[in-house]
């Protein structure tokens, strides 16, 4: 019995270093890493691209580009671009800047703009991003994201597992399993639920039916 109990944990292990998506840690909190740097700028309708349309609920004037720096899964430090409402920024850059005190690793940070502005597509690469105007998934009601107010981080290790059972994206089934630990998951009282619920904003792994452990938003929505 002795033998198969160690024989499980052993399998444990490896099943867990097989699912870890990273390839490389940050210095551990305590240990010299470079500062923190974010800057808020205004953009162009021209820079949202194909994020934005005539008849979105929101324009150019109301958005703002935040960049901030991360920590990427190969364990360095990366600057990404992320676009949200002008109310939002400031606070968003300050969350960010906590989760990378805390060492949080992200994949990538890009507008969606760099995927044709589909959602599915960004999703797939595992990228975190704010703005695009777009509805909800099956509705006709513009999504958080129309307005800026919400960001999906990690979407592959934080899949939105749907009423029915669903996952999104495909590539993010092995992740539904929320009893692991990996880098770059958001799990309750994590880095990343820890930082925006600093600034008011709600995750959608507390949703009560669907769960969308990517998405976190200034609304609850």
């Amino acid at each position: 019995m002795r033998r198969c109990v160690v024989l499980i944990a052993a399998l444990s292990v490896l099943l867990l270093g097989c699912l870890d998506p990273t390839t490389g840690r940050p210095p551990p909190a305590g240990q010299p890493a470079p500062p923190y740097v974010s800057s808020v700028s205004a953009l162009t309708t021209r820079e949202l691209g194909t994020s934005w349309r005539s008849g979105c609920p929101v324009g150019a004037a109301d958005l703002r580009r935040v960049r901030v720096t991360y920590w990427g899964y190969d364990g360095a430090v990366h600057t990404g671009d992320l676009v949200v409402h002008r109310v939002e920024a400031v606070d968003v850059a300050a969350a960010f800047g906590r989760m990378y005190a805390d060492r949080f690793q992200i994949r990538r940070i890009h507008p969606v703009t760099v995927y044709g502005s589909s959602d599915d597509r960004s999703m797939e690469a595992n990228n975190t991003s704010a703005f695009n105007c777009r509805r909800v998934a099956g509705s006709t009601s513009w999504s958080e994201h129309a307005y800026g107010r919400a960001i999906d981080i990690n979407p592959v290790q934080n899949p939105y597992v749907t009423r029915s059972g669903a996952i999104v994206p495909e590539s993010g089934r092995p992740w539904a399993d929320r009893s692991l630990r990996v880098p770059g998951m958001i799990h309750a009282g994590g880095p990343v639920t820890r930082a925006f619920g600093a600034i008011g904003w709600v995750w959608g792994g507390t949703w009560t039916y669907s769960k969308d452990y990517q998405h976190l938003s200034s609304t609850g929505r």
